[in-house]
């Protein structure tokens, strides 16, 4: 199986359009696959050090961009499916493999004849005559370099691989774990007593998820986040819905072997090593470095001032809380777990709003359609089904993409619903990223997949939506359109490869069609009778969007916080993560009974990966620029204008990063962003909620 002649990630890829092989791929292929791609790459990268001609941007920048292309290939279908569809072979290959991994990351961009060409060249990048975007791209691969250690001494190089490989080991061995405690939480329901308040929308998400996992006679509520969430709004056992989310919150906080508390904590001293390697005081300098933000006081300024005006907001709406439950009779403390249940009696009452009432014109193919014709409407895109093609679970459904000429854009592959061997949350993903730069000519196009978590309607019945839900889908497609829209040279400026600080604008950006009247009067249909969504239903959802943003503001930002405060740290041993948590929400005020949106322990996005370490901000950061960025279409008096689509296209959608992001947005908006759309969005300035 290690040769390439029956390795199928080795062979070349007969698929159509390129997609990986999937039916044929086994987890033992990844190691020998590769074995021999790492090879194959680090000749190639010996190959344009040792070149005798002097450093140009052609032999080394373009050929570093076009380097590794087996390898990139092979990585791309491991982690995806690692996320995606994931088993014990496949989890097992992942620990084995994530060390060998990063020290290949390694032997890139420590390689010291590489790096003195690199050098050589943005020294003199004045002189040479580049485009922006080789300039761009000459910058970026030096910084690159400079950010993984090639200025670092041979010594300090080996003790940062030896850091880096640690990390990755570490990282894997850390969302293995909170999957692992999701998949082990089920709350059985058995009878009418223990579903009071459930809408039968939440039964049938949980029928079906009991009849998942072999279980009968019974409902079933999990961790997946669109089954979790409705039964804390809902159930009116205030007993289970403790239950559930005391299990909600303590994933990854249990001794044992999933216990995330000491990998958490040797990954922050690990991390705090790397930073001082480079000269930084703490790791979250480290990583501002490479954003837009900047410094941790360009963070601290926005979360402080956004903290300040959802704390008062959400003593505003605790009162309201509390007149429902006074007006029950009732006076225990409102709680973490009861919050979201007084919340959507409030709601009822104040905007006479019922999501048993509004989820059945949101069912998931509706919604579907709607990306798309907003897709459409806005660049031109046609997404065609595809059934032919197979992905690598029966529930992924492959699209192909085409332009306004009709001329093949891209595939898209839409993975919706949760499973047990998948990774919450939800995200995007490239199985491959768009380029210009092959060797002979032509053009790479991009494979994108969107991943959600959504509760699987029951066998027959379709899957209906919630609006934070429909709002979710929105959010990953507007990633997906980053990446397939993307239409630059070099590989390593294409799509999402953006400074993290901007990569959430495209996504949080597109959310707003999803509000719009024309939108929703033309594909949120009722599920039965097919008749749109009524104006009146649609005036009372918009009169509602700022209803209890206070309290989301509140988890999100605190959330934030946390982050940024742990990744401060200036001591060179990791903290007790739980009493550095507890130390810093004491020292915010965090209001009782409202929570975080992660603690700690099972927080994905720090301690998955590094992508979002002192980094969590960059949500609040984008939503700065896409409130202030749909005003653009507010102003044009038209939510599909041609001409601001097309600056959208071209400066945010299709620049990757070719574009200094704040040039970028200048670009397309005509000036820089402020800060007020933001917060009239969540109704923390002017007219109450």
């Amino acid at each position: 199986m290690s040769t390439a002649t029956s390795n199928p990630l080795l062979q070349p890829w007969d698929t159509p359009f390129g997609l990986p092989p999937f039916d044929r791929i086994r987890a033992e292929h990844f190691a020998p696959a590769f074995e021999a791609a790492r090879a194959a790459h680090l000749a190639e990268l010996d190959a344009i050090a040792a070149q005798r001609e002097a450093p140009s941007f052609e032999n080394t920048i373009a050929a570093l961009d076009r380097s590794g292309r087996l390898y990139w290939r092979i990585e791309g279908v491991f982690h995806n499916l690692a996320a995606s569809d994931t088993s014990p072979a496949l989890q097992q290959a992942e620990r084995e493999l994530a060390p060998q991994l990063a020290a290949h990351q390694n032997a890139i961009y420590m390689h010291r004849g590489l790096f003195e060409r690199i050098a050589a060249l943005h020294a003199r990048r004045d002189e040479l005559g580049l485009t922006p975007e080789q300039r761009r791209a000459l910058e970026r691969f030096h910084f690159d370099f400079v950010r993984a250690g090639a200025l670092l001494t041979d010594q300090a190089q080996q003790r940062y691989a030896r850091v880096t490989e640690r990390l990755a080991e570490l990282t894997t061995r850390f969302g293995q774990n909170v999957l692992a405690d999701e998949a082990a939480f089920r709350l059985e329901l058995r009878s009418e007593a223990e579903l009071a308040g459930l809408p039968e929308f939440v039964r049938a998400a949980a029928r079906q998820a009991a009849a998942d996992r072999g279980i009968a006679d019974a409902h079933v509520i999990t961790l997946s986040r669109s089954l979790i969430v409705p039964f804390l709004t809902f159930s009116e056992r205030r007993d289970l819905r403790e239950q559930a989310w005391r299990a909600w919150t303590r994933r990854g906080e249990h001794e044992g072997a999933h216990d995330n508390r000491p990998v958490a904590r040797e990954i922050l001293a690990l991390r705090h090593e790397q930073a001082r390697a480079h000269g930084y005081a703490c790791y979250a300098d480290y990583a501002l470095a490479d954003t837009m933000a900047g410094t941790r006081d360009a963070v601290g300024r926005l979360l402080d001032q956004v903290w300040t005006r959802a704390v008062g907001r959400v003593e505003q709406e605790r009162e309201a809380l509390r007149s429902l439950q006074l007006s029950r009779g009732e006076s225990h403390t409102i709680e973490a777990w009861d919050w979201r249940w007084y919340a959507e009696k409030v709601r009822a009452l104040r905007y006479e709003l019922d999501e048993a009432e509004i989820k059945p014109y949101f069912p998931l193919e509706r919604m579907v359609d709607a990306v798309f014709d907003c897709a459409r409407q806005l660049f031109g895109l046609e997404f065609l089904l595809r059934p032919e093609l197979r992905a690598y679970h029966p529930d992924v459904k492959v699209y192909e993409v085409r332009g306004r000429d009709g001329a093949h854009v891209g595939i898209f592959l839409h993975d919706n619903f949760a499973r047990a061997s998948k990774r919450s949350g939800a995200w995007m993903s490239n199985y491959r990223q768009q380029s210009r730069n092959v060797a002979g000519g032509g053009a790479i196009s991009p494979i994108v997949v969107n991943n959600n978590n959504f509760a699987k309607g029951a066998a027959g019945a379709p899957t209906l939506l919630g609006f934070d839900d429909a709002r979710t889908l929105f959010h990953e497609f507007g990633h997906g359109l980053h990446g397939l829209l993307s239409s630059v040279t070099y590989e390593r400026l294409s799509g999402t490869n953006v400074l993290r600080d901007f990569v959430e604008l495209p996504s949080q950006l597109f959310e707003h069609w999803l509000t719009e009247p024309a939108v929703l009067k033309k594909h949120a249909r009722h599920v039965e009778t097919g008749e749109p969504i009524p104006d009146a239903l649609v005036a009372r959802l918009h009169a509602a969007r700022k209803f209890n943003q206070g309290y989301e503001t509140v988890r999100y930002t605190a959330s934030a916080l946390v982050d940024m405060a742990v990744h401060s740290m200036e001591s060179s041993e990791g903290p007790d993560i739980v009493a550095a948590e507890r130390a810093v929400l004491e020292r915010i005020g965090l209001p009782p009974g409202v929570g975080m949106n992660h603690r700690l322990p099972h927080f994905q996005h720090l301690f998955s990966s590094s992508s979002y370490a002192a980094g969590y901000y960059v949500y609040l950061w984008a939503e700065v620029l896409d409130a202030d960025g749909f005003d653009a279409f507010a102003e044009a008096g038209d939510p599909f204008d041609p001409a601001v689509a097309q600056r959208l296209q071209q400066f945010i959608y299709s620049a990757g990063d070719s574009l200094e992001p704040r040039s970028a947005y200048r670009a397309f908006r005509g000036r820089e962003a402020t800060v007020d759309p933001m917060l009239r969005k969540k109704g923390l300035v002017g007219e109450e909620a």
